[in-house]
């Protein structure tokens, strides 16, 4: 009994090490992909061009966000703008490393919800420190209704609250 009590605990062990690495991976991929993404578009798009890629509907097109999501703040000129998304950012993502490293027993779409926030945080947030703005390129539009362009960043941030909110929901 004892030694079934301790061999349950140990696989418990194993899987919370095994799920926590494979949050780790999530997030390294999107930070990757994103920086990789917004390098090429830095190099090979001149600012403010616009590359069809499906007529009618999604344009790769480069653009640089001083502000923050949707392009909130980013006519704002107030020197301290850049310094309080930063902390901010920082702030967001202590509250999603305590989550992740202290609460035991996530759900899977709340674990992977965070992972996908965590690549995309960190990587706007190094745009941030570094340059003052992150690279946004994704153009999605339908006719002359145009989305706020974006960064695959965004995109993963976008969904892993997705998968929080949904399993908040699905709990309540």
């Amino acid at each position: 009994m004892v030694r079934a009590t301790h061999d349950r605990m140990n696989e418990s062990k194993s899987a919370t090490r095994q799920s926590k690495i494979v949050m780790l991976v999530v997030a390294l991929a999107v930070f990757v992909a994103d920086q990789v993404s917004k390098t090429m578009v830095a190099h090979r798009i001149a600012d403010g061009t616009v590359v069809p890629v499906i007529p009618g509907f999604f344009n790769l097109t480069s653009t640089r966000n001083s502000g923050a999501v949707f392009g909130f703040f980013s006519d704002t000129t107030v020197w301290w703008k850049t310094p309080a998304l930063v902390a901010l950012s920082i702030a967001l993502l202590a509250g999603v490393v305590y989550l992740l490293s202290r609460v035991p027993n996530l759900a899977w779409p709340t674990r992977r919800g965070l992972a996908l926030i965590l690549g995309g945080a960190l990587s706007n947030l190094l745009d941030r420190v570094r340059w003052g703005q992150v690279e946004d390129f994704l153009d999605f539009y339908f006719r002359h209704y145009h989305w706020y362009t974006f960064n695959l960043a965004d995109s993963a941030i976008v969904v892993g609250t997705g998968f929080v909110v949904l399993q908040i929901l699905r709990e309540s």
